[in-house]
């Protein structure tokens, strides 16, 4: 491995970490936030530069690779955006004296964790590793659930801690039995943990160990990713804990289960004898869909609205590559790229209505284009993305996760089709009595910057027009990747 090509990937990981012990002694609130943003932007423009160098050959503990670069490169774009969102929203905790200078360096310090463990996740190669960075990246985030210490608070983030735990102790059990299952064939040590490893011998595996580890993996890994019906924790985290890691959880942290859960995938399609894990991922993505998109119509808080519309959106990701095939493939992973565009941008509109209104309680919020057009408009345009209209990137998505359904299983299209459709009855009933209307609650100016939200926005509109010819060739073989 030569030097040039492993600094990036060392920069993906030191900066974030390095930065996190100094975030956690500096004080100052100008400081400290400003410093978040520039070691998100250095994470950002290093993992970007991963595209232009070689990459580094897989060692026992690195591997960069065609699959987890897309999601490297969406995780630290995010994490840079929702880090300039964060700066103006937590000045405003400060003022409301929500949260003390002490929290706030724990905040910061804990941001920077966060993003480590994520990135940690997508780049190792040994799947142990990969376990403990997803445990890293969640403990971080059950902190920040609870750091506004109301009882609210305090009991979403025990709830997670709990539900979190046990889905993280089936995973570290799928782990064993992945091992268990290679240790015959690649020998004692290290080497049964390494994926690509793994993945070469995979056919000569056990097919009843995988078969009992993919089962494990999926209960454990799909916990994270807030499928139905181990999705309990997730309404909770996101209405209670600040909104920056509300958008953050959406966006990275359901994605970073979703690609552990890709790995094993991967191994499982490898073994002729193992069972197929697409009957699996179909049935439990179209429970999350359905489940999710009736849920939606009970809600009263808006952040739980859109945590449900979270559990929805997952459901048709890990629809889409249970189907598998290179369309359905494709569609997901773009799926998966659109949605944490969008809701991130929604959660980024969510916590300033929030913050002006000083209420999550949708009845007391109307008329946002009326009195903040900026932000109401803003609001509608990510709620119509999220809803799947057309000309924005989620409808592309979907309307290509539904006709390669239609062509191969009509019946699991038409169940497909009737949840999207309830989602997005629930999803437009509550954009109007939001945005329209005669405007109700608090009408003063919202000290913050619409830059992330509008960026979100303007890359998912993009998309829906036109996919640059690169990077569709790049999906098409991540897909080809993917079975």
């Amino acid at each position: 491995m030569s030097m040039a090509s492993f600094e990036p990937v060392a920069a993906v990981l030191l900066i974030p970490i390095v930065s996190a012990a100094l975030l956690a002694v500096l004080p100052g609130y100008r400081l400290t936030a400003r410093l978040n943003v520039v070691a998100s932007l250095l994470t950002f423009v290093s993992a970007l530069s991963l595209f232009v160098i070689e990459r580094p050959q897989p060692g026992p503990y690195v591997l960069v690779d065609d699959l987890n670069i897309v999601f490297i490169v969406l995780n630290t774009f995010v994490g840079f955006t929702t880090s300039i969102f964060s700066a103006s929203y937590i000045a405003h905790e400060l003022e409301t004296g929500r949260l003390t200078p002490v929290y706030l360096r724990f905040y910061h310090a804990m941001y920077q964790t966060m993003m480590f463990g994520m990135n940690l996740a997508f780049v190792s190669n040994n799947i142990g590793l990969m376990w403990v960075a997803v445990e890293i990246a969640t403990l971080t985030t059950v902190l920040m659930v609870g750091i506004y210490r109301t009882h609210a608070a305090l009991e979403a983030a025990w709830k997670y801690f709990i539900l979190g735990s046990v889905g993280i102790a089936l995973a570290l059990f799928g782990t064993i039995l992945v091992y268990m299952a290679a240790r015959p064939i690649v020998g004692e040590g290290q080497d049964g943990m390494i994926w690509t490893l793994l993945v070469q011998h995979a056919a000569a595996f056990d097919p009843a160990l995988l078969n009992v580890a993919f089962i494990f993996l999926f209960l454990g890994y799909g916990t994270k990713v807030g499928l139905a019906p181990l999705h309990a924790w997730l309404p909770d985290a996101h209405a209670e804990g600040p909104t920056p890691i509300s958008a953050v959880l959406s966006g990275l942290l359901l994605n970073v289960a979703l690609y552990a859960l890709l790995r094993f995938k991967i191994l499982l399609a490898v073994n002729p004898h193992a069972i197929a894990p697409g009957p699996l991922m179909v049935t439990m993505g179209l429970v999350s869909l359905i489940f999710a998109a009736f849920m939606l119509y009970r809600r009263r808080d808006i952040k739980r609205l859109f945590a449900y519309s979270s559990i929805e959106h997952m459901g048709i990701i890990v629809f889409a590559f249970g189907m598998g095939g290179p369309l359905a493939n494709f569609a997901g992973l773009l799926h998966m790229v659109m949605h944490s565009l969008t809701k991130s941008a929604i959660f980024y509109a969510v916590g300033h209505i929030s913050q002006i209104k000083g209420t999550q309680r949708i009845n007391r919020i109307r008329g946002l284009t009326v009195t903040h057009p900026a932000l109401g408009w803003g609001f509608v345009v990510g709620v119509v993305a999220i809803a799947g209209l057309p000309p924005l990137g989620i409808f592309m998505s979907e309307f290509l996760i539904v006709s390669s359904t239609f062509a191969r299983q009509p019946l699991l299209a038409i169940a497909l089709v009737f949840g999207l459709l309830l989602a997005f009855g629930a999803l437009t009933l509550r954009l109007t009595s939001v945005a329209f209307g005669e405007p109700r609650g608090s009408t003063v100016s919202a000290e913050a910057s619409y830059v992330p939200m509008f960026a979100h926005l303007a890359l998912v509109l993009g998309a829906g027009i036109y996919l640059p010819a690169p990077l569709v060739v790049w999906f098409q073989h991540v897909a080809r990747l993917l079975g």
